[in-house]
């Protein structure tokens, strides 16, 4: 175990693994507490981890922090398995109480059979580079320090040290597939090789390594592709032309927003000819456009605030057209007050300037090349029966433009 500086918080179960490195942090003169979850899972036995992790800390005069958790109901509640949900919760907790006293990390008692159970279950669960990576030393404020030590290293150093622990009688059944593994397919493994384990812990760092490569490549190439505007990101085809490589690129894009690989698949299938589709997370959207992907947060388009200022000026010979997007120059004595400001809707239409007779709005919004998301933020200006004089930062109504005739000018400026 690598020496260790800064203040920790080791997470304690009363187990071999974590009385160990809890041993070896006593006589590394290492300033840390203790911190202790009780799931609940196990009855009396749970009750009794705490009991013995009480004690222990109070023999040796250390700080302990407990926590008491409803974890069947979380796991019910947030749809995970029992064992995804302890963990949400221990590491959730662990974090909070870190920040709260200000320590440097949450010391775990992770070792090198956790490393390959872990590694087979995340393979047998499909992962890429990122999950066959394996655990890190340091990931964040969460250390490590026995990650290179065998269960049998441990187990030899807690008999030759007289520790005491607690065992966990689910530890043996093999109903769960961490233990299936590590009863039933590392044994195989023993026995095709004695160094079969040693070699895919290399084969763990190796892919650790190329895992960070990979990622700062990465990087380097969705800055080229993508462009941030605001909250919106643009994927961009002009960048990067479409090929197999989208697939796995669009993937590391949209992870973080909540998309999967199924629906990151269907994504890609349809990049060739869906002109318009979405697909969701519970958080974003990301839309099929001309020039690329679209991802925009998802939101309720009635929501939107947009301020307008207006201001009512008599038409002179100074008068000059305002070219700006942000500003209406309308007739005042076409308009019938007062003036309404809503989301645009189906079927709406109006007379574009410059355009003789009318035009749905949509078939507008086509041919001004919008984004879902621009259609979504867009709002009308309307008269008080109705009639669309202004489609906000877009176009005014012609019916309504200031002319020859035009006394009186009602500008409109969008803030």
């Amino acid at each position: 175990m690598k020496e260790l500086s800064g203040k920790l918080i080791l997470a304690l179960s009363g187990g071999i693994d974590s009385m160990v490195l809890a041993d070896k942090l006593l006589k590394a003169h290492a300033d840390f507490v203790v911190a202790h979850c009780n799931f609940h899972l196990r009855g009396e036995e749970s009750d009794g981890d705490e009991r013995f992790v009480r004690e222990y800390a109070d023999n040796n005069g250390l700080t302990l922090y407990v926590k008491h958790f409803d974890t069947t109901g979380y796991a019910k509640e947030h749809k995970l398995s029992i064992e995804m949900a302890a963990r949400e919760l221990r590491y959730a907790w662990f974090e909070e109480l870190r920040q709260q006293l200000g320590y440097d990390y949450i010391a775990v008692a992770h070792h090198a059979d956790d490393q390959l159970e872990t590694f087979f279950i995340n393979l047998l669960r499909g992962a890429g580079i990122k999950g066959l990576k394996g655990m890190q030393p340091v990931n964040g404020h969460v250390i490590r320090p026995l990650l290179d030590i065998s269960r049998e290293e441990i187990h030899q150093y807690a008999l030759e040290n007289g520790l005491t622990w607690r065992e966990d009688h689910t530890n043996a059944e093999t109903q769960f597939l961490r233990n299936k593994i590590r009863h039933e397919l590392l044994p195989v493994i023993d026995g095709i090789s004695k160094e079969g384990r040693t070699s895919i812990l290399k084969s763990i760092r190796h892919l650790a390594s190329e895992n960070a490569l990979y990622r700062e490549l990465l990087q380097e190439k969705l800055f080229q592709i993508v462009k941030q505007d605001g909250e919106t990101q643009q994927y961009q085809y002009d960048n990067f032309p479409l090929s197999t490589l989208h697939s796995p690129l669009l993937f590391e894009w949209l992870r973080d927003y909540g998309f999967n690989t199924d629906q990151v698949q269907f994504i890609y299938e349809a990049l060739s000819g869906q002109l318009g589709k979405s697909f969701f997370s519970p958080t974003h959207r990301v839309t099929i456009e001309r020039d690329g992907l679209e991802l925009t947060p998802i939101y309720n388009n009635n929501n939107i605030s947009i301020e307008l200022s207006y201001q009512t000026i008599d038409k002179d010979d100074r008068f000059v057209i305002d070219q700006s997007l942000k500003v209406a120059q309308l007739d005042y004595d076409k308009l019938t007050f007062p003036l309404q400001l809503r989301p645009w809707q189906t079927g709406d239409r109006f007379h574009p300037l410059g355009m003789k007779g009318s035009k749905l709005l949509s078939d507008f919004f086509v041919d001004q090349k919008m984004t879902t998301r621009q259609k979504e933020e867009c709002q009308v200006l309307t008269t008080a029966d109705g009639q669309i004089v202004w489609v906000v930062g877009r176009r005014i109504d012609d019916r309504f433009k200031v002319s020859e005739n035009t006394k009186t000018i009602f500008l409109v400026r969008l803030s």
